[in-house]
């Protein structure tokens, strides 16, 4: 009887479709994942369901968008909708989660996982749930609660580990990655490799923080009138992220060069992990996934963080690999989602995708003409980024999530997005430029906009969400703004713990 194929599935968390050599990028190196996209597919159309954490990966495990699962931002998951895990659990899987999953509203769910090795961005409740933590302080890093950088107000200023590379987070991920296929050879595997990195604060340790020359680094997409390019969600971000005073060019480029040496860490352990795969015989019968939730702008469009519905934030890289399926070092242009990864997995596994109401299509059989993308600022609105916000929308919470939403579609040669707080339509061209010409309204445009514009609002209205358009068109709602003050609605994130509090008398 032939052994069902393991699924080795490594995540990183912010990691832009660019960021890797093989996807014409000449200045950063990553020759493991570019030995995967050659060994693999390499998805040249790969876009997150949602470009933010939670919502992302909410719809990766359940093989659905977020306007099925209702958690359209860092929001709650749904606890009625079977994960991928839970039924490769339920049908002879040993199911694995190491690294960051941000499972809400329990971040220590298992949520179809059998086992999971914890480690998310912020510091434990309880070290004793949180192996990674427990592993620093039998070192002796005692005081290093912050282990993925600073955050708060230093949450974009890059810097470097406190932490030597054989602590660092990204290194433990590729530790206990690289144990658990040495340990695991007789049942069939399913194995989530989730890094935190290059998720901001950008903290690689040293020597790898001075692998690139930020004169070297490639400047960040720029229009003489970027403001027109920018969404509601641009600013409520670049405002909450400390990002919306002032620009300085080094700072970005110093920025990217950290930025570029995360992804390159985890490239390190990416190569680690393949070499144990082969070592232990395992290559030929595992399947790969290497993907991210979502990119990162780092200033495109003077623009920064995820959220957003341009190619840098909302495009992920996707190679995929097993032998005799995926393989031959090919490209492959047809757009793919996060949300196909669960149909995939079930039929690489021998079952049957459609026995699960999933809005995924199975890469080994399967194509779209579109794939979608739905994000909601409701919750920044709702805590300071917005000047007002009228009382009918405060008390009706599907509304809310509706009027704040970013919508978009694509089919890889075109996107159309729909910004709803600021009733802008956005129309690119992706073949002939960066999202630097926003095409809605041309004339010699207007058909390829009704038709995209069309298969959004049928989209929507099927899953629910008619709130936002009537006959085909979008109706107008409330404009949002910012408020006045610069200083409201600023992000915090700070660590606190007792020795904070206990190591500072006098001080706090």
């Amino acid at each position: 009887m032939i052994k069902q194929p393991n699924i080795l599935h490594i995540f990183t968390d912010q990691c832009r479709f660019d960021a890797i050599h093989v996807n014409n990028n000449p200045v950063i190196k990553t020759p493991n994942l570019d030995r995967l996209a050659r060994m693999g597919v390499n998805y040249q159309n790969a876009y997150t369901p949602s470009p933010v954490c939670v919502a992302a990966r909410c719809s990766m495990i359940t093989g659905q968008y977020p306007t099925k699962t209702n958690c359209v931002s860092n929001d709650r998951m749904p606890d009625d909708v079977p994960s991928f895990m839970q039924i490769l659990t339920e049908n002879g899987y040993r199911t694995h989660g190491i690294g960051k999953c941000h499972f809400t509203p329990d971040l220590n769910a298992l949520r179809g996982f059998q086992t999971r090795e914890r480690q998310e961005e912020l510091s434990p409740d309880h070290i004793e749930k949180e192996p990674y933590y427990q592993n620093l302080l039998n070192h002796g890093f005692h005081y290093t609660y912050e282990a993925h950088g600073v955050r708060g107000p230093m949450y974009y200023i890059p810097q470097p580990s406190r932490l030597p590379a054989h602590l660092h987070p990204t290194q433990w991920i590729g530790d206990r990655t690289t144990a658990f296929i040495e340990e695991n050879k007789e049942q069939p595997w399913y194995l989530f490799s989730s890094f935190v990195h290059p998720h901001p604060p950008f903290a690689p340790p040293v020597p790898w923080h001075k692998i690139y020359d930020p004169v070297q680094m490639p400047l960040p997409i720029h229009t003489e009138d970027d403001d027109s390019l920018q969404m509601f969600v641009n600013k409520v971000q670049n405002r909450y992220k400390y990002r919306d005073i002032g620009r300085d060019l080094n700072l970005i480029r110093c920025m990217r060069a950290y930025y570029y040496a995360c992804v390159s860490f985890v490239d390190y352990q990416v190569g680690r992990i393949l070499d144990t795969l082969e070592k232990s015989g395992q290559m030929d019968n595992t399947m790969i996934v290497f993907t991210s939730d979502h990119g990162e702008l780092l200033g495109d469009y003077q623009c920064y963080g995820k959220r957003s519905m341009h190619n840098s934030a909302v495009k992920i890289p996707m190679l995929v690999y097993k032998k005799g399926v995926f393989e031959g070092g090919n490209t492959e242009d047809t757009p793919v989602s996060l949300v196909d990864l669960a149909p995939t997995f079930l039929e690489i596994a021998g079952l049957d995708p459609k026995q699960w109401t999933m809005d995924g299509k199975s890469m080994l059989s399967e194509k779209h003409e579109y794939v979608y993308s739905v994000f909601s600022c409701y919750q920044e609105a709702v805590h300071g980024s917005v000047k007002y916000i009228p009382e009918k929308l405060k008390k009706d919470q599907k509304l809310l999530k509706a009027v704040f939403g970013n919508y978009m579609i694509t089919d890889g040669k075109w996107k159309y997005i729909y910004s709803a707080p600021d009733g802008k339509e956005f129309l690119f061209d992706l073949d002939h430029d960066q999202e630097i010409r926003n095409r809605a309204g041309v004339a010699s445009c207007i058909q390829i906009q009704k038709k995209m514009k069309s298969a959004l609002v049928s989209y929507l209205e099927a899953d629910g969400l008619n709130c936002l358009s009537k006959d085909g068109e979008w109706i107008p709602l409330p404009k949002m703004e910012l408020p006045d003050n610069p200083d409201s609605g600023l992000i915090v994130q700070d660590i606190t713990c007792d020795w904070y509090s206990e190591a500072l008398p006098g001080y706090r």
